[in-house]
């Protein structure tokens, strides 16, 4: 409650913060990324491939999502602040590679699923948070395995370069129980090898897990089981020590939080049907429903 206490404070002062204006500075004004944009008229998002419903492919191939969405809020921002249109590039990145994609400028934004935690803040900036989920374990029906206390002598499936393979190793350890814990490329890789019977648990975030049961229309096939097993806080990742872009994805979600954007997107991506016909039906929980709300600067 300390942690998410910090949060909540930290949105509330946000929402003092004045908005860039849409009047056109001179091009010396723009730093970073701003400028970036301003000179070369395209901003590259990194996307995720089977991160649902946050960050994934259509059938036609095109990036789509929750994250998606919002991150084409910051850049339309973006282009209001720097005073042109502004072009979306797309780069595909994998859990392990999506911090260096944006440290290294092959990406300026990244949106998909990735948690903000200290470690990552060190190398990374983040936006508000925009999701609350937390580690779970997925297991096929009929597993004897409902929670991590059954996970003695199991093999446990993580994708490689999650906060998840280092809440298990703290399971492992804290608890004792003895589990082969195995990597696996991305969600849908992780998925698959319990599907297979290759692992007896997939633990990663629990959204992204009901997200991957719709997708794969596997309703019946696997069952998400035990407690929350971490705290994960998503968020929006960018170059750190970029002013002028925390700026304008700071004001950017502000202002969605106030006039309802973030809620609609929500239910678009959680509670309605996905594209694909499936409907997660996950409701907004109340940790990312305070945060929202204090976001846009409403009384609990």
């Amino acid at each position: 409650m300390k942690r998410l206490a910090i949060f909540v404070a930290s949105w509330v002062a946000l929402a003092g913060w004045a908005a860039f204006t849409t009047d056109e500075p001179p091009l010396e004004k723009f730093e970073g990324t701003l400028l970036k944009a301003r000179t070369s008229g395209a901003i590259t998002i990194a996307y995720r491939e089977s991160s649902i419903p946050f960050s994934y492919l259509s059938a036609r191939g095109e990036p789509i999502g929750y994250s998606i969405e919002l991150c084409r809020r910051v850049v339309e921002s973006v282009g209001q602040a720097v005073g042109r249109e502004i072009e979306i590039k797309w780069v595909p990145v994998t859990s392990e590679t999506r911090i260096d994609a944006i440290t290294s400028g092959r990406a300026d934004l990244e949106c998909g699923s990735t948690t903000n935690n200290q470690e990552r803040a060190k190398r990374v900036a983040f936006s508000p948070v925009i999701f609350v989920s937390g580690t779970k374990l997925m297991v096929k029906a009929g597993s004897a395995v409902k929670s991590y206390r059954d996970l003695q002598g199991k093999t446990v499936v993580v994708t490689a370069g999650t906060t998840n393979e280092e809440a298990m190793k703290d399971i492992a350890k804290r608890f004792k129980v003895d589990f082969r814990l195995v990597s696996a490329r991305d969600h849908a890789e992780s998925f698959g090898q319990v599907l297979a019977g290759k692992a007896d648990a997939f633990a990663t975030d629990e959204v992204l897990l009901y997200g991957l049961i719709a997708r794969e229309k596997a309703q019946g096939q696997v069952a998400v089981v035990g407690d929350m097993l971490s705290y994960d806080p998503y968020g929006i990742m960018y170059r750190r020590g970029d002013a002028q872009l925390r700026r304008v994805v700071n004001d950017t979600f502000r202002e969605l939080a106030e006039d309802g954007e973030v809620e609609r997107q929500y239910k678009r991506w959680f509670l309605k049907r996905l594209p694909s016909g499936e409907a997660i039906n996950l409701p907004m929980n109340t940790q990312l429903d305070s945060l929202v709300r204090a976001m846009a600067g409403k009384p609990e």
